[in-house]
């Protein structure tokens, strides 16, 4: 299929129209009224080649529902003996840098490059983009980051120092997120280790039409520090 160029209008084409990857348009840049307009169409950017953003909408999409958090016995364990300490929004900057230096597997390089640093640095000084800390007496030894829209939250990436760290941290954001009233965790692609938290696949209509509900909550815009 031929890819649709974005230039400078902050529009996006139809997200059923991506090919069989999920990639529905290349170009455009990383400002924060674009990625919003692209979060609240569904659609996220993965990577860029030379400085060009490629934008997703994948089909089927991975999400999890609040409620259906599945957490392993080992995993309540830790969280009875309060094992680690998670914050909110108190390092944004450091916690995304530390993704972008996470280990991947069967890949060599990150789609984490200094400009989506940036632009989510951006979009978290704007009230949008957050960040979750995992700590180990006084070190972040995990953590993992997202935007917020409505009612529902779009997971980017994770990283862990320690064993369980970051699932520690996604434990937590989940059960926190349930209680405000969350609906939707979008979490792009499935994987494994995903599954055993609970996460599902969901056809991109469904996830569009779930997307739209949940767009006409209230953001809850600004830090997140206050919410613990």
């Amino acid at each position: 299929m031929a890819f649709y160029s974005l230039d400078d209008r902050l529009i996006f084409p139809d997200p059923n129209d991506a090919d069989e990857d999920g990639l529905i348009a290349i170009g455009g840049d990383l400002t924060i009224d674009r990625l919003l307009v692209a979060y609240n169409a569904g659609i996220f950017p993965w990577f860029a080649e030379y400085k060009v953003p490629f934008w997703y909408s994948p089909d089927p999409r991975c999400v999890i529902y609040p409620g259906d958090l599945k957490v392993s016995h080992s995993m309540q364990q830790l969280f009875k003996k309060n094992f680690f300490t998670v914050t909110l929004d108190h390092d944004f900057p450091f916690v995304i840098k530390q993704c972008a230096k996470a280990a991947r597997k069967n890949e060599t390089g990150t789609w984490i490059s200094k400009d989506f640093q940036k632009a989510y640095i951006d979009l978290h000084n704007a009230g949008y983009a957050h960040s979750i800390e995992v700590w180990k007496e006084d070190k972040i030894v995990g953590g993992l980051y997202g935007v917020s829209l409505g009612s529902c939250f779009f997971g980017e990436s994770m990283f862990t120092q320690i064993s369980n760290a970051s699932k520690y941290g996604f434990v937590f954001l989940v059960q926190l997120l349930k209680q405000k009233k969350f609906t939707l965790i979008d979490c792009q692609v499935y994987n494994a280790h995903l599954g055993s938290l609970g996460a599902i696949n969901i056809e991109r209509k469904i996830f569009l039409k779930e997307l739209k509900k949940g767009l006409k909550k209230e953001t809850l815009k600004g830090n997140w520090k206050n919410f613990l």
